[in-house]
């Protein structure tokens, strides 16, 4: 499902979405630069403020003025979108042939960045996975895993994880837009993309809890969001077996 859409001879564009993160963001900014230091990479980062109300595109703007060097485009949302309207607005913006999401809680340690950024080009979709190497809370660990056995269940796919900071061809992202703006956006463009027949790779990595504010995750909104994207998941299905 290839398709040549590089511009500007940008390999990757890296979407750092931020909601109240003033305490994490500097240090996920530095994870890139020094996963990039091991890959020869063009990359671009787009870091989303998404009404932030703590500093954080304060602390952007500091770590853009320290590395000046770095390609880093902040983007400041006046009020909150959420995750998945941010995703896909990014894709449109950047200019990479692929994207990937890496979170602005400083949740991937530099290995899991740089091990990612190896696998670029091998397949449409690479799919991390945790795992024992999962190293967030029990609950949340546990949502996960139900939350995954559920997806599978609804596409019939096999997928270890549909959360994580997975590398997608942009054009793809934006052909195959999600239709939500809550956490369940990537699980919507994984079942979608692989339905329209992707290639896709999956890879084991590490993978840490936030180390200071808290997550969004469990709100109300989100998890009415998720259960529409369940949905969406379930009716292409059952159109792909009624129709087609």
């Amino acid at each position: 499902m290839s398709r040549d859409v590089r511009q500007n001879n940008v390999d990757l564009s890296i979407f750092v979405p931020c909601f109240n993160e003033h305490a994490n963001i500097a240090n996920t900014l530095m994870n890139i630069r020094k996963a990039a230091e091991f890959h020869d990479l063009r990359y671009e980062i787009l870091v989303v403020d998404d009404g932030s109300t703590d500093g954080t595109k304060d602390a952007v703007r500091s770590f853009q003025e320290r590395y000046s060097e770095e390609p880093i485009h902040l983007f400041v949302l006046g009020r909150n979108m959420g995750l998945g309207r941010n995703y896909v607005d990014a894709a449109f913006w950047g200019k990479g042939r692929y994207y990937m999401l890496v979170n602005g809680d400083n949740a991937e340690p530099v290995e899991t960045i740089s091990l990612l950024f190896s696998k670029l080009g091998e397949a449409d979709i690479v799919i991390p996975y945790f795992g024992d190497r999962d190293g967030r809370r029990w609950y949340r660990r546990l949502t996960s895993n139900n939350f995954t056995r559920l997806i599978n269940f609804v596409s019939g796919l096999r997928i270890k994880y549909y959360n994580g900071p997975c590398i997608h061809l942009r054009y793809n992202v934006m052909r195959w837009s999600p239709d939500t703006n809550g956490y369940g956006y990537q699980a919507e463009l994984i079942c979608r993309a692989i339905e329209e027949g992707a290639s896709y790779t999956q890879i084991q990595v590490a993978n840490t809890d936030r180390t200071t504010g808290n997550s969004s995750a469990f709100s109300i909104k989100n998890i009415f969001s998720v259960g529409h994207s369940v949905t969406q998941i379930l009716l292409r299905r059952l159109r792909q077996f009624l129709f087609y």
